[in-house]
């Protein structure tokens, strides 16, 4: 993250994401798919770590490989009639400044944690009255005789994160278009180098 100063002077937590090239790979329409979308391809990938079936599909839009591929069904919407197989897409074609868009990844993944840290309980809170290791404990899950079970969906320790999230209405602060940056405002999910897409 960074930061940068809004024409109020306010200064503006910030994430800079690389967005783009995108390269158009796939153009679905009502008669042979059943509805209207545009499949986009970012990043490269190597060649030998690409299945046979994936090369042949990025061939026919004349590409190089690549790792993340996603449909978007709006885009075709906005883009009607310059959409063609194998095009360039640059951020500043479909983003301007003052713009809020959604960001959508994969949040980092924390592993087995406890109920303190997962649902922030606050544990007994004081190691008194022969207490030696029930601090971080989640305390009672559950009746006796009745109900004789424990309840759906109750909080309890587990796996924290890793979890697709998507976070509303980021105002696009800058768009560098040559380098195709994105300086969003606010945290977007995922760690660094992750993968996020960006829908208006």
């Amino acid at each position: 993250m960074t930061s940068i100063y809004n024409a109020e002077g306010r200064n503006v937590a910030c994430t800079l994401i690389q967005a783009g090239p995108c390269i158009i790979t796939q153009v679905k329409n009502i008669e042979t798919d059943g509805y209207r979308a545009v499949q986009l391809a970012y990043d490269e990938r190597k060649e030998r770590r690409t299945p046979k079936a994936l090369k042949g599909h990025f061939e026919k839009a004349a590409t190089t490989p690549k790792k993340m591929v996603r449909e978007f069904r709006d885009f075709y919407l906005e883009f009607e009639g310059d959409i063609q197989l194998g095009k360039e897409i640059k951020v500043g074609e479909v983003f301007k400044e003052g713009d809020y868009v959604d960001a959508i990844g994969t949040s980092k993944g924390k592993g087995f944690q406890g109920v303190v840290k997962r649902h922030g309980f606050a544990g007994v809170g004081q190691q008194t009255h022969g207490q030696h290791n029930r601090g971080r404990a989640p305390g009672s899950v559950g009746g006796a005789s009745y109900p004789a079970r424990v309840f759906k969906g109750l909080r309890m320790a587990g796996r924290m994160g890793n979890d697709r999230v998507k976070l509303l209405n980021l105002r696009i602060m800058k768009i560098y278009s040559e380098q195709n940056l994105v300086l969003v405002s606010g945290a977007v999910p995922g760690a660094k180098n992750s993968m996020v897409i960006l829908e208006k």
